[in-house]
């Protein structure tokens, strides 16, 4: 009879390698004088502003709903968010809701600051609206559902919007009033707390997108004319023979990093805790600029040697012109 062969009698087959496995990353921290965003490590609550002080970039907010008082360290490369645009400490107003990124520092406590976002920018960022459910003009209070523009994803139903004398509306970028809210009309707003509980004060309401955007409009010229007065921020990298700089611009600062060029005569200044340049100024010309992701790389020949603390990890200010 023939040998039938099987499976089993045949020699085995060299083990196949496991996969090797890639080492895990560890995960991102803040290093003074780098742009770091540690999204691994993060916490983003909403809260109402107690405080915030423009000299020490300091401040403290209560957690949205409760009583516990958190205070931040606002990083010089932090995204201040204001009316959906960018914006700078003095925009925000004590009371104000707005969420605040938060990272732990050295000793584990979450008090580094990364951004603080309006609600204007968080809405308008997320597609979403206040759709209105009820108005009692007697109460002074606009009942709402938190979602989408076409509601298929409800973030909070039966919201209470409150409205007093301080409130203002806004429609066709034009004055409004309470009455000229109608059920569902698709709001959006600017509110603040009143120091306890949960409280949601409108400050500003939108019954349209224009008059939003009338009002993301106004910030980012007056961000524009701040630059232009202030300077663009940013962190020196390195100073090599005294007088080649290299910078990473922050991303706020993105306006002017697309005005640069190769040969563009600039003005450098360092700054003090109040991210504001206390430093002289120092002249010199663009070697190469460019944008890395939402950052800038700049480079820069100096006219005469850079101040002994235009270091690495200064925070500095730039102008286009000289």
């Amino acid at each position: 009879l023939p040998t039938t062969s099987f499976a089993a009698d045949a020699p085995p087959k060299p083990a196949t390698p496991a996969p090797a496995v890639a080492p895990a990353k560890p995960p991102l921290k803040i290093i003074p004088g780098k742009v770091i965003v540690p999204t691994d490590t993060m916490r983003r609550p909403w809260g109402e502003l107690i405080s915030i002080d423009p000299a020490t970039r300091t401040g403290k907010f209560r957690k949205d709903g409760s009583d516990e008082v958190m205070p931040f360290t606002i990083l010089p490369y932090a995204e201040l968010l204001h009316h959906a645009a960018f914006g700078d400490v003095e925009d925000f107003r004590p009371g104000e809701r707005v969420i605040f990124r938060l990272h732990p520092n050295d000793a584990g406590e979450w008090t580094w600051l990364t951004y603080i976002q309006d609600e204007m920018n968080m809405m308008l960022g997320h597609k979403e609206y206040f759709h209105v459910t009820a108005v009692d003009p007697a109460k002074g209070t606009i009942t709402a559902d938190w979602a989408s523009a076409d509601k298929s994803f409800v973030r909070t139903k039966d919201l209470v919007l409150e409205t007093d004398k301080e409130t203002r509306f806004w429609k066709n970028g034009a004055p409004a009033k309470l009455t000229d809210v109608k059920v569902g009309d698709p709001l959006r707003t600017k509110t603040h707390g009143i120091g306890k509980d949960a409280h949601r004060v409108c400050w500003e309401v939108f019954l349209d997108d224009a008059s939003l955007l009338k009002f993301q409009a106004e910030q980012k010229s007056a961000h524009t004319k701040r630059l232009a007065e202030r300077g663009a921020p940013g962190y020196v990298d390195s100073v090599t023979g005294g007088t080649t700089v290299a910078l990473t611009m922050f991303q706020e600062s993105g306006e002017v990093v697309k005005g640069l060029k190769a040969g563009s005569k600039v003005r450098l200044a360092v700054c003090g805790p109040d991210r504001l340049a206390a430093g002289p100024q120092v002249t010199g010309v663009v070697t190469t600029a460019k944008a890395v992701g939402k950052l800038g790389a700049v480079t820069l020949t100096l006219d005469a040697p850079a101040a002994a603390n235009m270091t690495p990890g200064a925070v500095v200010r730039l102008w286009i012109g000289q």
